[in-house]
């Protein structure tokens, strides 16, 4: 794994993970967008695994459930290929390599 591939992952899974578990991921999987989904998605496993919510009348409340909702929107976001990674491959269909495509706008009929 090379440094801009660790400063992907740190970025999108915080400073306070282990790099050589990184690494070891990294070796397994083989793509830094592979181990930041593992890694996010134990997170969130471990968040569900757990009671949402926790009161103690009168004392505290915590809940859970903002957390599970970012967990899940990051897991989308990462499935989608947002934000890239430095290895991911390249767009097969960008013939020019400057990463922009055509789009054509087409009238609808009115109803």
């Amino acid at each position: 794994m090379d440094a801009a591939v660790r400063a992907w992952l740190i970025s999108q899974l915080g400073t306070d993970t282990d790099l050589p578990d990184l690494d070891l991921r990294y070796t397994r999987l083989g793509t830094a967008r592979a181990v930041a989904l593992e890694v996010v998605r134990e997170r969130l496993a471990a968040l569900l695994a757990a009671p949402g919510t926790v009161s103690v009348s009168g004392v505290v409340s915590v809940n859970f459930s903002a957390n599970i909702a970012a967990y899940e929107r990051q897991i989308s976001s990462l499935e989608a290929g947002e934000p890239p990674a430095p290895d991911d491959p390249d767009d097969p269909d960008d013939l020019d390599g400057d990463g922009l495509d055509l789009v054509y706008l087409v009238e609808r009929p009115r109803r």
